[in-house]
């Protein structure tokens, strides 16, 4: 026995049998709109009104020929498959591509590593002094050179005075000790001599560097510097000139 319902949303009414109420507790789809409402709460009295009905959407289900069809349908939709492209498989890469890709990266890492060298050189001998002569080495071909420490901090002026020589006129003796503190041999600094008249005024200034206040023999031992916590102790004569200074000011420092 065939019964009516409508649809509360589109108030399309269509019949349906028992069979179908029962299949899914009463709940049945529009084929109209495709709501999906419940189909015993929406049976109609059809002695009462004139209906116009629409065929069951669920007849569909039960036609054997739309079901041979859908499947073909499906069957061809499966052969004709699209991947969608973020959840495709990634194609392996070549070796040849990762070797290459490895072998720039050693490569700008291997530069990377002669640009830090060639910056800190001082710094890398003076941590490391077994890399020195490889320093060296590798400078004479870069037109450079690895210069000892300047850390002015750590050298001092030990002591100093400054003297008329008796035999030479207008001429001064510069005596002085200059200590290095450092752990690590240092190069030697450079000397600036003021003299000052009896105001403290400055009369004369002169700057002294190693080649001026080293004898010839210590000359030979420049490039070594001075060692750590070690002393050198300098003699130098100066011509003064006419200048008629009653004292002096000396200290030690590092030329840019």
């Amino acid at each position: 026995m065939s019964l009516a319902t409508r649809c509360p949303v589109c108030a399309t009414a269509f019949r349906v049998n028992r069979e179908q109420l029962a299949a899914r507790g009463g709940r049945v789809r529009c084929g109209k709109c495709g709501n999906v409402f419940d189909g015993v709460g929406g049976l109609l009295e059809e002695g009462n009104e004139r209906l116009v009905l629409e065929p069951s959407p669920q007849l569909g289900l039960f036609d054997p020929s739309r079901r041979a069809a859908r499947s073909a349908a499906d069957q061809d939709a499966e052969g004709d498959e699209v991947v969608v492209e973020f959840l495709a498989e990634p194609e392996p890469h070549s070796w040849r591509g990762t070797l290459l890709w490895g072998f720039l990266a050693l490569l700008a890492a291997a530069a990377l590593a002669a640009q830090i060298a060639y910056r800190y050189r001082t710094e890398i001998a003076v941590l490391a002094p077994s890399t020195r002569p490889l320093l060296e080495r590798a400078c004479r071909a870069l037109r450079c050179e690895v210069a000892l420490p300047r850390r002015p901090e750590l050298m001092s002026i030990e002591s100093s005075d400054l003297q008329a020589d008796s035999r030479r006129e207008n001429v001064i003796i510069l005596n002085a000790v200059i200590r290095n503190r450092a752990p690590f041999p240092q190069d030697y600094p450079a000397l600036e001599l003021t003299l000052t008249d009896e105001t403290d005024h400055p009369v004369v200034r002169r700057v002294l560097r190693p080649p001026d206040y080293l004898d010839a023999t210590r000359r030979t031992a420049l490039p070594q510097g001075i060692a750590p916590g070690a002393e050198a102790v300098l003699r130098v004569f100066l011509d003064a000139g006419r200048a008629r200074a009653t004292g002096y000011r000396l200290y030690l420092f590092y030329p840019q």
